[in-house]
């Protein structure tokens, strides 16, 4: 396979953080995807306002995913996921230097949200409705579907199905996540599910191991297979659909219209395409997305 920037790092595998950790730091570059607003102007109050004036905008994100997000060695962040931080951003007149980013593992999406720790969470953020209880989320702005990863020599797990008949086989995901859920009506025993923080432990379970399946979104687990040299492959068929949304504090409607207009401009000026291009994009087998129809605000 070609050599992959996004893929160049493996300072996802010591990521074990259980609850929001801070990593602090900013984008390694001060490219922008979207032109950054010059003194936008929004109504007193707002959320939209307040972080203009503040000059700063707080993201939880993924740092263990390849192509979404991933904190490479330099301390820097990259991913699609990233990039949409950054529309975000300049909509606000934020330069990409002046994003903190803090991790925000699946179990704590939520949470951070509610705890006012974030002030979005950009993070493979599937839309579903026990989560919009407890959030609110503007987008979506990429539609996943999930699927199984194996060793590149497995030839008896070809598909969800092969769970069953196959109960000796583990299969890891990461604990509050979507697809922790969604694979367990295919398995012969709750038993047979292993939960783990982040997926660069799954991964990291397959290799030595510890586990015989990794279950997540077909984009995330791409990038670890283009940087397993081999040892990985995807087998089945999607299964699932899972809607990426940007998470927001509950009822925010304005600040959820705003970022809509954001990705909405995005994808009209070429800013969106390009964002994919320059991270996950560069997977082999990963095609370009259209940015899908926004949900209602609410």
């Amino acid at each position: 396979m070609k050599n992959r920037r996004i893929l160049s790092t493996a300072a996802a595998a010591a990521v074990l953080a259980l609850t929001l950790a801070a990593c602090g730091g900013s984008s390694s570059t001060a490219d922008a995807p979207a032109p950054v607003a010059s003194a936008p102007s929004f109504a007193a109050g707002t959320t939209m306002a307040k972080l203009a004036s503040a000059g700063t905008i707080r993201v939880g994100i993924k740092i263990d995913q390849p192509g979404f997000g991933l904190r490479g060695l330099s301390g820097s962040y990259e991913g699609f996921d990233v990039e949409m931080a950054k529309i975000v951003a300049a909509g606000l007149g934020i330069s990409p230097d002046k994003i903190v980013y803090s991790e925000a593992t699946s179990s704590v999406r939520e949470q951070v949200l509610e705890n006012k720790q974030v002030d979005i969470v950009v993070a493979t953020y599937t839309i579903n409705k026990a989560r919009k209880e407890r959030i609110s989320f503007a987008g979506p702005y990429y539609q996943a579907g999930q699927q199984l990863m194996v060793k590149s020599d497995n030839s008896t797990i070809t598909s969800p199905d092969d769970l069953k008949t196959n109960a000796s086989a583990k299969v890891c995901s990461v604990t509050g996540s979507t697809p922790s859920e969604n694979i367990k009506p295919y398995l012969a025993s709750p038993d047979q599910l292993v939960l783990f923080d982040t997926y660069s432990q799954c991964a990291d379970a397959l290799g030595n191991g510890q586990v015989q399946v990794v279950t997540t979104d077909n984009v995330i687990l791409l990038g670890f297979v283009s940087k397993s040299n081999g040892a990985y492959k995807l087998v089945g068929k999607q299964f699932t659909k899972e809607p990426y949304g940007i998470g927001i504090p509950k009822g925010d409607t304005a600040f959820c219209t705003f970022i809509d207009e954001q990705l909405t401009a995005a994808a009209s000026s070429g800013a969106y395409e390009k964002a994919w291009t320059s991270t996950a994009g560069k997977v082999d087998g990963a095609e370009t997305p259209t940015l899908p129809t926004l949900d209602a605000c609410s």
